[in-house]
């Protein structure tokens, strides 16, 4: 199930918001629970202290007290992977809205029209990522990693070291052997010796790719442009 919660200070626009919402769930086929909320203290005091998680969250900019950027700003740390849709009324806010990774950005003068297709597209992404595993199997060690922690995985040496938030974990296999077991479209090779996951990759730049939690990974020269059309192929089919 998806959890998703919806904060704005207008009552009226948190009803419009959630009805929205449930309509983008039963056009994805898809099950939600739906958290609404009319103050954004409550909203961040249920994520810091009672452990709520949200998959998605709808955020509108212009609140009083704190703001849905300065609300986006606090949520990040306790749910770095949460994808944040912004409503708001002025279109200056979708600069600043880039440094904080937010999914996307809907105007209200259009809000019937973008809205459902970003809630969409967020669940079509949140549902891509959940269910796939990588297994390492050992003679005294058995490790489950979901595809979608996988930020990278690197050649070391004679292993294979795949990346995930919480370390890395190391496996003896060539990393040709990897990227045939994990035989998803999400891995691409950025360097001989580097496979990315495709969901993770937030911009190129400058002969980068720019991962979500900040790490800059090279792209060999030779891999630069197949690896331009590659993101820009898989985002087009599935987004």
């Amino acid at each position: 199930m998806i959890h998703i919660a919806i904060c704005d200070d207008e009552t009226g626009a948190v009803e419009k918001n959630r009805a929205i919402t449930e309509g983008a769930l039963r056009r994805c086929g898809t099950g939600g629970k739906i958290t609404s909320y009319t103050d954004s203290r409550s909203l961040l005091c249920d994520i810091e202290e009672d452990g709520f998680f949200f998959d998605l969250i709808l955020l509108d900019i212009e609140m009083p007290g704190e703001n849905g950027m300065e609300l986006a700003e606090r949520i990040r740390p306790w749910l770095p992977e949460v994808r944040i849709i912004f409503i708001t009324s002025h279109l200056e806010y979708a600069i600043d809205a880039f440094s904080l990774s937010i999914f996307r950005y809907v105007p209200k003068d259009d809000l019937e029209k973008r809205l459902p297709a970003a809630i969409e597209d967020a669940l079509r992404l949140i549902l891509l990522e959940e269910g796939k595993v990588y297994v390492i199997r050992t003679s005294n060690r058995l490790e489950k990693i979901p595809y979608r922690d996988i930020y990278y995985i690197e050649r070391d040496g004679k292993n294979a070291g795949i990346v995930t938030g919480g370390g890395v974990s190391k496996v003896r296999k060539s990393l040709q052997q990897v990227y045939e077991e994990l035989e998803a479209e999400e891995f691409i090779y950025i360097d001989r010796g580097c496979i990315a996951n495709i969901i993770h990759i937030m911009q190129i730049r400058d002969g980068f790719a720019i991962l979500k939690n900040g790490k800059a990974l090279p792209i060999s020269r030779s891999h630069l442009g197949p690896v331009k059309e590659e993101l820009s192929s898989y985002w087009g089919r599935h987004i």
